[in-house]
C-alpha cells in the first residue's frame, strides 16, 4: 500500500450508498459485503421496514428496507440495487440500498455534527455529515439504526 491509500490514524474509510436522491455513508469496518437484489422471503409479524430473510451461504440474515427505516419512500427496486450486509452488535444485517457508489476515505475533521434542527424520526440514526465538493453524505450510526430490541427479535 502506498501513503496515499492507507488511511491515517485520523482517517475514516466509508462505504458511500443512495437512498433515493440522498447519500449516505456507513463505516467500511461494519460492512462485510456487498451483494446483489435476491429473493427475498417475508415473515410474519416483522417490522414494516423488515423485507424478510435471505439464506447467505447457509446463514440466516434480516433484510431491512433502509428508505422505509429512516422514513423514506421507498424507491422502485432496479439492477442497482445492492443489499449491504452490516454487523453491529455481532449480528449480521442486510440493507437494501438504490445503489452503492465508492469506498472514501474521509479525515475526522470533514465529519460534522448532525444539524441540531435536524427533528425528524431518521435524526437519532445520524453520527454526522461529510461534506465533500457539493455533496453532502450522511453518516449513519448502526447501533442505533437497529434498536437492541429490534436485533433481538430479528436474530434467528
Amino acid at each position: 500500500m502506498s501513503d496515499r491509500t492507507r488511511p491515517s490514524a485520523t482517517e475514516k474509510q466509508l462505504v458511500v450508498f443512495s437512498l433515493g436522491r440522498e447519500e449516505f455513508a456507513v463505516d467500511v469496518a461494519q460492512v462485510r459485503e456487498i451483494i446483489r437484489m435476491e429473493e427475498i422471503t417475508r415473515m410474519p409479524k416483522s417490522p414494516p421496514f423488515v423485507e424478510g430473510i435471505i439464506n447467505l451461504r447457509g446463514q440466516i440474515i434480516a433484510v431491512i428496507d433502509l428508505a422505509k427505516r429512516l422514513n423514506m419512500n421507498p424507491s422502485e427496486r432496479t439492477e442497482a440495487d445492492r443489499i449491504v450486509v452490516v454487523e453491529t452488535e455481532d449480528l449480521k444485517v442486510g440493507m437494501i440500498v438504490d445503489s452503492v457508489s465508492e469506498v472514501m476515505s474521509v479525515t475526522e475533521e470533514e465529519i460534522e455534527p448532525p444539524p441540531t434542527l435536524a427533528s425528524d424520526a431518521a435524526s437519532p440514526y445520524i453520527l454526522g455529515v461529510v461534506k465533500r465538493d457539493k455533496r453532502l453524505i450522511i453518516l449513519l450510526d448502526l447501533s442505533r439504526l437497529l434498536s437492541l430490541e429490534e436485533i433481538s427479535e430479528m436474530s434467528f
